[in-house]
C-alpha cells in the first residue's frame, strides 16, 4: 500500500501528511524495507541510521495529529550524503583515511532539519574525499546510474543522486565543490541546486576545499529544492506560483561551456533552448573571455586548498587511496603560496567582470556536464581515460563554482543530459523560481 508513494515528490509526501493520507512512521517504515530489499542498496547507502529515523518520524506523527507540523517537509525522509556529521554513526567520505570516525555531534544543518522534522534514513556512499566528478570509488563503493548500468553515476554526491534516481528516498542532500551536485543530478535525471558559498552552513561536513565546499540538495523537482533550502537556511521558500518564462532574458555562455559538447548533451541543451523560447523566453548568445581566464586558475585553487587540508592525513597511508585521486590531492603540493593568492586575486577581479557583462540577463544558461556517464570499467582501467573523463565532467559545472555563483540543474529529457540556470551570488529564490518556469516548459 505504501509502495505507491515512494516515486513521489517530497512535498507531496508532506502534502499529504498534512491530509492525513500518510503516516510518517509508515512512511519512513517504507522506504528503509525499500532500501533493504534493493539488489543495489547497498552500493548507494553507506549505512541507514534506522533507529534515528524511526524516533524522528515518531515525533512528526504526533505533530501532525495535533495539528502543529513545523512546516511542509515535516516527518518526509531524506538521505545525507555521508560527508555530514551525524551523533554516534560513522562518518568516513568515501575514504579508507577515515575509516572508524565516529562524530559526536551532528552536522549544523543536519541538526536544524531534525528540529523542523526532517527524517534522516541514512548516509549514503561518495566519492572518496569528494575529490572527483565521476562517482567511482573502488574503495568503498560506486553506485549505479539510472540510465546505463554499466555507466558511473557522477560525483561526488553519487549515492545521493542514486538514493533518489531508484526510488530510496524522495530527495538527498549533497555537497558542492566543482559540481558535486550538479553532475549526479544531471546524469541521474534529478534537479540539483548549487547554493552560493557561505549561504549554507558547512559546519560539521567533512570539508574538500572550504572557500569553495557548498551544500545542495537533489530531488525531483524544483518545487523540492525550494523547500529543502528553505529547511536548510531557516528562511521562507521562494515563491514559484505563476513563474513563467514571458519576457524572461536569458544567455547562453559560449566560451568554454560549448566546447567539445558530445552529441547527446548537445542534442538535449539545444532542444530545451527552443521549448524555453518557445515559452516565451528571449534567448541570446554571448562570450565571456574572462571565464576562460578564471578556468586557467582553478588548477592554482582548488588542489592547494584540497592539499592543505588532507596532505598530512594522506601522505601516512597513501596506499589505501584510489591512485587517481590520490594523484589529484598531490598536484596541489607543487603549487606555491604565491600563485595561490595571486590567482585568488585576480579572480576576484575577474567575478567582477563577469557581474557587469550578464547584468542584464535573469540567468546564464550551459549544458551541465558536456559528456554522458562514462563506462565504470574502463575508467578503472585506462588511467588518462579517467583523468580526461573526470576533467570534462567538472569543466562546465566548475564554471559556477570559480565565479562564485548559485547554480540549478535541471534534466532536459534527453537521458542524463541536464542544462544549468547561472544565477549572481546570492540569489537562489528568484533562481529557482526561473527554475520553476524552465521546469514548467521543459515538461
Amino acid at each position: 500500500m505504501m509502495d505507491k508513494w515512494l516515486g513521489r515528490s517530497a512535498a507531496d509526501l508532506g502534502r499529504a501528511i498534512d491530509a492525513g493520507k500518510i503516516n510518517p512512521v509508515d512512511l519512513t517504515e517504507a522506504f528503509l524495507d525499500a532500501i533493504a530489499r534493493h539488489p543495489d542498496a547497498k552500493r548507494i547507502y553507506a549505512r541507514t541510521t534506522a533507529d534515528r529515523a524511526r524516533s524522528t518520524a515518531v515525533s512528526a506523527v504526533g505533530r501532525a495529529r495535533a495539528g502543529t507540523r513545523i512546516g511542509p517537509l515535516d516527518g518526509v525522509p531524506l538521505s545525507w550524503k555521508d560527508n555530514f556529521d551525524a551523533a554516534g554513526v560513522p562518518c568516513e567520505a568515501g575514504s579508507a583515511l577515515l575509516k572508524g570516525r565516529v562524530p559526536d555531534t551532528d552536522a549544523e544543518l543536519l541538526h536544524g532539519a531534525t528540529t523542523q522534522g526532517l527524517v534522516c534514513l541514512g548516509k549514503t556512499h561518495m566519492t572518496e574525499l569528494a575529490f572527483s566528478g565521476l562517482g567511482l570509488n573502488p574503495v568503498t563503493a560506486t553506485p549505479p546510474c539510472i540510465n546505463f548500468s554499466d555507466a558511473v553515476p557522477g560525483g561526488s554526491s553519487s549515492g545521493a543522486a542514486a538514493s533518489v534516481a531508484f526510488g530510496l528516498a524522495p530527495a538527498a542532500i549533497g555537497s558542492d565543490t566543482g559540481g558535486s551536485v550538479r553532475v549526479p543530478a544531471a546524469w541521474n535525471d534529478l534537479v540539483g541546486l548549487k547554493t552560493t558559498h557561505g549561504r549554507l552552513s558547512t559546519k560539521g561536513v567533512v570539508p574538500l576545499c572550504d572557500r569553495f565546499d557548498t551544500v545542495g540538495p537533489l530531488a525531483t523537482t524544483v518545487e523540492d529544492c525550494a523547500l529543502i533550502l528553505s529547511v536548510l537556511s531557516a528562511r521562507r521558500a521562494a515563491d514559484l506560483n505563476g513563474a513563467s518564462l514571458t519576457n524572461a532574458r536569458f544567455g547562453v555562455l559560449k566560451t568554454v561551456a560549448l566546447d567539445d559538447l558530445r552529441d547527446a548533451p548537445a542534442q538535449g541543451f539545444d532542444g530545451a533552448l527552443r521549448r524555453m523560447a518557445n515559452a516565451g523566453a528571449t534567448i541570446d548568445e554571448f562570450d565571456a573571455p574572462e571565464v576562460a581566464e578564471a578556468m586557467r586558475l582553478a588548477a592554482d585553487l582548488f588542489t592547494p586548498e584540497a592539499y592543505a587540508i588532507w596532505g598530512k592525513t594522506i601522505e601516512a597511508a597513501p596506499d589505501k587511496m584510489f591512485p587517481p585521486v590520490l594523484e589529484r590531492f598531490r598536484a596541489g603540493a607543487a603549487v606555491t603560496a604565491t600563485a595561490y593568492i595571486a590567482a585568488w586575486r585576480r579572480l576576484e577581479d575577474l567575478r567582477k567582470i563577469w557581474e557587469r557583462r550578464v547584468g542584464g540577463f535573469d540567468a546564464v544558461l550551459i549544458p551541465t556536464s558536456p559528456i554522458l556517464p562514462p563506462d565504470a570499467k574502463r575508467l578503472m582501467e585506462d588511467h588518462a581515460y579517467f583523468t580526461s573523463e573526470n576533467l570534462l565532467a567538472l569543466r562546465n559545472t566548475r564554471i559556477g563554482n570559480v565565479l562564485g555563483l548559485c547554480v540549478l540543474t535541471l534534466p532536459t529529457g534527453q537521458p542524463s543530459c541536464g542544462i544549468s540556470l547561472m544565477g549572481p551570488a546570492m540569489q537562489e529564490e528568484r533562481l529557482l523560481r526561473l527554475g520553476a518556469a524552465v521546469e514548467r516548459a521543459l515538461g
